[in-house]
This record gives structure tokens, sequence and C-alpha cells, in this order.
């Protein structure tokens, strides 16, 4: 396995960038499905990090408010090469589709694509690609049956009940569970990661989170400058949303459409486009922020939502290795992993599955691109454009 190496030098940045900016430009399908390629690209493919310290990072940014699959990324460009790897890793996964929105914002307004069949196409990529991952992940973090019944835990419940509090619930409850069965085990971690970023600019970066959400609203209040209003708005919806993309579209609806920043339709439109590009669904903000303001509105609309996320992941990450590698802390990660596992399965089948698998023609032409994915080993990106090209075929039957 390739370390992590405090030199961050600019061979290693180009390098993160072409990877995270592939991704950025062929990751189609929501946040699991990012979870998805990044396994196949960074894990499988790079060999940047084990299993599970991926497992191990996929639990921490469940835990944090914002779009899990950046902070992903975000963290594993972090450990690559530091918090420059992470800015690039960043800026690679999340700047097509935020250019792609704002020129979408800019050009076609009022055009929704929502509906067009070779995003159905997409949509059945999303499942093939997740399924690889899970079980990939679950024969790594699921050996044993106590393991595989934590598992099995967490899928009930995140899917009989599916809310974002229910799913911290249940990491917290698979967390004590692991404590309990797995604290006298011992585990030799061989993977020594480095984190480049120290404990000090941790709590600075922790600090300015929680300083930010303090002191925005106030600057709204007692200033006139529309700028600062709508930096408040996306900055505070990017803190408070737990589980994904999906999640903060309320959010930005009631931050924006009743305050008559712009219509319904509009953000109806901006939605549909969203959900045929790659990358995060956060990257809806881009959209948002040039309808209101132009192409610099909707640089600030994606500043100000992914802050909350960046400034999270640097905080907690000079703490993360520390407290991953104490015995009792380690038993109760065992848990969560295979917590992780369950929820990534109950996503797997809603929305993923459900919303892409509707007639026997979907279910075999996702059993090709497994089948393409998984045996015949073509890379991600020919998938997707396999995987667009069918749905537009698959509708004719």
């Amino acid at each position: 396995m390739k370390k992590a190496t405090n030199k961050t030098d600019f061979k290693s940045l180009l390098e993160i960038l072409s990877v995270s900016t592939r991704l950025g430009l062929t990751s189609f399908g929501g946040p699991i499905a990012h979870l998805g390629y990044f396994h196949e690209e960074y894990i499988r493919r790079k060999k940047w990090m084990d299993e599970k310290s991926y497992a191990d990072l996929v639990a921490l940014c469940q835990f944090l408010p914002g779009p899990a699959s950046s902070q992903v990324g975000i963290g594993i460009g972090v450990m690559r090469a530091g918090l420059l790897g992470g800015i690039f890793a960043f800026i690679g996964f999340t700047l097509p589709s935020v250019i792609a929105l704002i020129l979408f914002a800019l050009l076609v307004q009022g055009l929704n694509v929502g509906d067009a069949s070779w995003i159905h196409g997409l949509k059945i990529v999303a499942v093939v690609i997740v399924a690889h991952a899970i079980l990939g992940m679950a024969q790594k973090l699921t050996p044993d049956l106590p393991r595989k019944s934590i598992a099995l835990f967490a899928l009930v419940g995140t899917l009989l009940w599916q809310t974002a509090f229910i799913q911290i619930g249940v990491i917290i409850l698979a967390g004590i569970a692991g404590y309990i069965i797995y604290k006298n085990q011992l585990y030799n971690d061989e993977v020594q990661l480095s984190f480049p970023i120290s404990k000090k600019v941790g709590i600075i970066c922790l600090s300015l989170f929680f300083g930010l959400l303090i002191l925005l609203p106030i600057l709204r209040e007692i200033t006139t400058l529309s700028w600062v209003a709508m930096f408040d708005s996306f900055y505070r919806s990017g803190s408070l949303v737990f589980g994904g993309g999906h999640v903060v579209l309320p959010l930005l609806q009631r931050e924006f459409v009743p305050t008559g920043w712009l219509s319904k339709d509009s953000f109806l439109a901006g939605y549909g486009a969203t959900q045929a590009m790659p990358g995060p669904l956060f990257t809806f903000a881009a959209y948002i922020g040039a309808v209101i303001n132009g192409w610099k509105g909707g640089l600030i609309a994606t500043v100000a939502i992914f802050l909350p996320a960046f400034l999270l992941i640097l905080g907690t990450l000079p703490f993360w290795n520390k407290l991953r590698r104490t015995p009792k802390i380690k038993g109760a990660l065992i848990g969560v992993d295979a917590a992780v596992v369950g929820i990534l399965i109950s996503a797997f089948y809603d929305p993923i599955w459900t919303s892409a698998i509707l007639n026997p023609i979907d279910f075999a032409f996702s059993a090709v691109l497994f089948s393409m994915l998984t045996y015949w080993k073509l890379p991600p990106w020919v998938i997707v454009i396999t995987g667009a090209i069918g749905g537009s075929l698959i509708t004719l039957f």
C-alpha cells in the first residue's frame, strides 16, 4: 500500500487533482454512489488507504454534518498530501459540476432535464457501482457473526426509519455494541496513517466553524449587503445537514423560494439539472447562486455551502488517528464499520435500487454493467458511458 507522506510535492498534488477531477466528471448517482466510486479508485486501484481506514473515515464523516462523500474525498486528499492535497481533491471533485450548473443557470434557465432517458441509465450505473463497493467492504468488515448481526441491525433500522437522526443513532448503538464485544480483543494496525494537519490547526478550524455559524446571522442583521445574506443562508444550510445532499434541498428551498430570491419553477429546473450532473449534490448551490447573482453568486454559494464541511473534516482529522488506535475506541469503530455496511445496503435498496431498477430490462442491463465492472475489469468511466447510452436505448423496448 502506498502510504501518505508529510512531504507535499507538486507531482502528488497533480496526481490528486487528476484523479479527483476524473471522479468529478464521472461520479454519477449521489453520495452513496460516490463512496463506491471513491472505493474503486482510491482503495482498489490507487491503494492510497486500506479498507479498514476507509471505512473508519466513512464512519467519521457520517457523524459530521455536510456532504459526507465530499468530506471523505477531502480527508483522503489531506492524508495523501496535506492541506493542499485536501483542497486539490475537493476542487477536482467539485469544480466540473459547479461550472456546468453555473452555465446551465446562465444559459438555459427553466429547462428541466430530470426525465431524460440517459439519466435513467446513469441511475442503473449507480446501482452497479454501489453493489460492487458493498460486496468488497462486506468481505473485509463483516467477517464474523457479531459484525454481520450489527450490519443487519443497521440495515433494518435505517431502511424502516429513513431519517438522518436514526442513522446517527444506529451508528452510536453499533459503536456501543462494538465496544462491548471487542474491547478486550487485540488488533494490530500495521497501517500507520499520516495526518499532516496539526491539532492546533484542527482546533482553529473547529473554532472557525462555530464562530461563523454564530457571527454570520449577526452580520446579516447589521448590514445591507446581499452577498452576506446569501453567504449566511448557504453556510447555515451546509452546517446543519445530516444525511447527504438530498437532505439539503428542502433547506435551500425554504431559504430562497419563499423569500423571493428565485421562483419555484427555477428551483425545480435547477434540481432536475443537478440530478444529471456528476459530483456532489451540494453543487446545486452553484446554480441557485448563479440565478441570483450571476457567476460570482455561483462561486460565493459554492464556497459558502462547502466551507462547513471543509472546516469540520480538517478539525476532526488530527484527533481521529489517536482515537482509532485506543483499544476501546477501536472496538467501537469495529462495530461502526459493520454498521456502515448495513447503512450502505439500506441506501442501496432505497433510493438507488427502487429508483433505477423498474423492470426486467433494467435488471438485465445492470447485470451486464456489473459484469463489465467486476469480471471484465473495465474502468468506471466506460461503465458510465455505456450506462448513459444504454439508458437511452432501453426506453425503446
